[in-house]
């Protein structure tokens, strides 16, 4: 479930190992790619974290955040 406050959305994924892990954050990649639109996220073993938020909209959260949001939730 994605957290959500006035400058960002974010949610913590966790999956069975660092290659789940990494498939999940290219999938994600190739998408915001597509979408022009680029998470902050961290990776550590089996845990990715995800910040989203539109930077050039003054660092608050837009609808694009949530669209990229909903496609990550299809990954």
């Amino acid at each position: 479930m994605w957290k959500e406050d006035p400058h960002s959305l974010y949610r913590k994924f966790i999956f069975k190992d660092f290659s789940e892990a990494f498939a999940f954050m290219t999938r994600v990649a190739l998408a915001a790619e597509k979408m022009d639109h680029h998470p902050r996220w961290t990776n550590v073993y089996n845990q990715v974290e995800i910040w989203l938020n539109t930077h050039d909209a003054g660092e608050v959260v837009t609808e694009k955040d949530h669209q990229l949001a909903d496609l990550i939730d299809q990954l």
